[in-house]
This record gives structure tokens, C-alpha cells and sequence, in this order.
């Protein structure tokens, strides 16, 4: 099931994530879709004073070994998501967004 395709937004995804790695218990993402999960972590983010500007999941298509994350912005069009099997999809949403902001250029990147 490697197929590269695009997921509309309404698509529910059941994804299962190792949440916590020392203990072993999985989570589903359900009942948040992908894309909703992503839009709490950026809003969180933005409360946290973390990204420069606030950003809104526009869709999130799937390709080999990550997920990519398309945003409804002009400065960041996307935030590539590997999966790893030890973090939360939320915590990899956190840690790509974070890293892709960091890596911006002009007024609003460092």
C-alpha cells in the first residue's frame, strides 16, 4: 500500500502511532481526522507565540514515508511530515511546522 495519493479533506484516517514508545500502547487518530489534529497543533503553536503567523491546513496528501501538509498560505505552501513510528502524529506535525518556520527566509524567518 504504497500509493501516492491525495486525501480529500472530508477523509477520515485511521492511523495508528506509537503515542508513547516506552510503554508501547497505541493511539488512533480517530475521532480527529489528520487535518484536524494538524489545524489544533498550529493553533496551539500560534497561541504559544511559536510560528510568526497564524496557518490552515488546506489538505493533506500521503507519499512514500510521510505525509505532506499543504497550507491556505503564500509564505509556507507545505510542511513534509516523516512518519515515525516513536513520536505522536501531533508531535510530528509540531516538530516539521517548527523546523520548516525556522528554515524561512525574510522578514519573518530568524
Amino acid at each position: 500500500m504504497d500509493e501516492r495519493k491525495e486525501i480529500p479533506h472530508s477523509f477520515h484516517i485511521h492511523l495508528v502511532l506509537d503515542s508513547n514508545p516506552r510503554e508501547g500502547q497505541s493511539m488512533q487518530t480517530d475521532p480527529l481526522t489528520l487535518e484536524k489534529e494538524a489545524q489544533q497543533v498550529l493553533e496551539e503553536l500560534w497561541s504559544e507565540k511559536l510560528i510568526p503567523f497564524k496557518l490552515n491546513v488546506g489538505k493533506i496528501t500521503k507519499a512514500s514515508g510521510e505525509y505532506i501538509i499543504h497550507f491556505y498560505d503564500s509564505r509556507i505552501h507545505t510542511a513534509h511530515i516523516p512518519l515515525d513510528q516513536g513520536q505522536s502524529w501531533a508531535g510530528m506535525v509540531r516538530a516539521a511546522v517548527l523546523a520548516r518556520v525556522a528554515n524561512m527566509s525574510g522578514p519573518f524567518g530568524k
